[in-house]
C-alpha cells in the first residue's frame, strides 16, 4: 500500500537522494586519488567528480582538516536541502537523524564548559548537522546544575536527559557514561519511531539500527576493560534492540577479555567475521571530525593494541557500508535518507585518509581505505 501514496510527499526526494547516491565516488576514481602525487593534483582529480570546484577558493597548502570540512559542508547542503523540502513524517525522520550529532555537539559543549574552555572554540568545533539555534546557551551556564537544567529547556534532547540523568550525574567523571547512555536512549527512540511507520521502512532501518546497537555494545564492552566500570553499570548502557539483544548483550556485561566478547557475539554469523583473525577488512579508514561518535572511543586499547583496535573498527564500518547500500535496493521508503549521509560520511573519511598519506608521504599506507562503491 506505502508504494500507492509514497511519490504523492515523497517521490522527489527520493528522487534526488538516488540522484546524490550516482555521485558517490566510484572504485576507478578511488584509484585515481590515489595515483596523485601532491594535495594540487588531489584537488584536481576531486573537481572532475560531483564534487566540482569545492576546494578552488583554498590556497596552497591545503591542510587535510580543511577538505574534511569543504567535503562535510557539501553533505550539509545536500542534506539541509532534503530536509527543508520534507513534510511530516519524513520532516521528524530527518530530525531523528539529526540528533545523534546534537547529543556529540551538547556533551561536546559541556566537557567544554566543565573545563572553562573558550566559547566560540567549541562552538567551532559543533558538527553542523547537530547544531540547532539554543546550542549556545549550553556555554552560558556557570556551574553543573545550571547546565542541567538549561539543558533540558533548551534542547531537543530534553526527553533523553530527563529520563536518563539528574544534575548531579554531569561531572567530569562519568562524562562518556553521559554519551553512551544518551546514545541508548535515542537509538531505542529511533528503533522504535521506524517501527510505527511501518513497511519497508521499518525494515531497512531497524536493521541498520539493530547494528548501530550492537556495534555500540561491543566498544562499550570492550573500552570498559581495565577501567572503574562496574558490570552491572556496563549492562545499563547496551541498547535494549538489536540482533545480541538480551542474550548477547548479558554475555557481553560479563565479558572479562576480547576473547569473551568474541564468544557473545558467536551467534550472529556477521558479527563472528569481525573477530576472525586474518589480512583484515581494508585497513585504518580515519574520522578527520572528532566529534563523531562512531565505533571504538578515542582511548581504543581495549583490544590490547592499537592495530587491533584499527582492524576491528574497520570491519564494522565495512559492515556499516554494506548494509548501507542495501537500503537503496528498496524502495519507497526513508532509509535511503539514512544510508545515503552514512555512506558520504564514510566517502569524506576515506578522501581524509588518502589527502593525509599524501601529505605526508605515506604511500605504503594509502590504499588503507573503505570504499563506498
Amino acid at each position: 500500500m506505502e508504494a500507492l501514496f509514497f511519490n504523492v510527499d515523497n517521490g522527489f526526494l527520493e528522487g534526488i537522494v538516488r540522484g546524490y547516491k550516482a555521485g558517490l565516488l566510484t572504485q576507478n576514481q578511488y584509484s585515481n586519488l590515489t595515483q596523485c602525487e601532491t594535495i594540487e593534483d588531489f584537488r584536481t582529480q576531486l573537481s572532475a567528480t560531483d564534487y566540482g570546484n569545492f576546494l578552488a577558493n583554498e590556497s596552497l597548502p591545503i591542510s587535510t582538516s580543511t577538505i574534511a570540512d569543504k567535503a562535510t559542508q557539501v553533505l550539509v547542503d545536500q542534506f539541509n536541502f532534503l530536509r527543508s523540502n520534507a513534510v511530516a513524517p519524513l520532516s521528524k525522520f530527518f530530525d531523528y537523524i539529526t540528533y545523534a550529532y546534537m547529543i556529540d555537539n551538547v556533551i561536546l559543549l559541556i566537557t567544554g564548559t566543565l573545563h572553562e574552555r573558550n566559547t566560540q572554540e567549541l562552538l567551532e568545533r559543533c558538527h553542523p548537522l547537530g547544531v540547532f539555534e539554543t546550542l549556545p546557551a549550553l556555554c552560558v551556564a556557570t556551574n553543573v546544575e545550571e547546565l542541567y537544567r538549561t539543558a533540558l529547556v533548551e534542547t531537543p534532547l530534553a526527553p533523553y536527559f530527563r529520563e536518563c540523568f539528574s544534575a548531579s550525574d554531569l561531572d567530569d567523571l562519568n562524562i562518556e557514561i553521559i554519551r553512551n547512555t544518551l546514545y541508548k536512549a535515542y537509538l531505542e527512540d529511533f528503533y522504535e519511531f521506524c517501527g510505527t511507520l511501518g513497511g519497508p521502512t521499518a525494515e531497512v532501518m531497524q536493521r541498520i539500527l539493530a547494528f548501530e546497537a550492537d556495534r555500540r555494545s561491543i566498544n562499550i564492552a570492550i573500552n570498559s576493560f581495565g577501567t572503574e566500570l562496574s558490570k552491572e553499570r556496563r549492562a545499563e548502557l547496551f541498547p535494549s534492540i538489536g540482533r545480541l539483544f538480551p542474550a548477547g548483550n548479558n554475555a557481553l556485561a560479563r565479558a572479562d577479555d576480547v576473547e569473551q566478547v568474541r564468544q557473545a557475539c558467536e551467534g550472529v554469523a556477521e558479527y563472528r567475521a569481525f573477530f576472525e583473525s586474518g589480512p583484515g577488512s581494508r585497513g585504518r579508514a580515519q574520522n578527520g571530525n572528532d566529534s563523531q561518535a562512531y565505533l571504538l572511543d578515542d582511548n581504543a586499547d581495549g583490544l590490547g593494541d592499537s592495530s587491533g583496535a584499527a582492524e576491528l573498527e574497520d570491519r564494522f564500518f565495512a559492515h556499516e557500508v554494506h548494509l548501507n547500500k542495501l537500503a537503496f535496493l528498496q524502495q519507497f521508503q526513508y532509509g535511503v535518507f539514512y544510508a545515503y549521509l552514512k555512506l558520504k560520511e564514510q566517502e569524506i573519511r576515506s578522501l581524509t585518509w588518502i589527502a593525509e598519506c599524501i601529505a605526508q608521504d605515506a604511500r605504503d599506507r594509502i590504499q588503507d581505505y573503505i570504499p563506498t562503491f
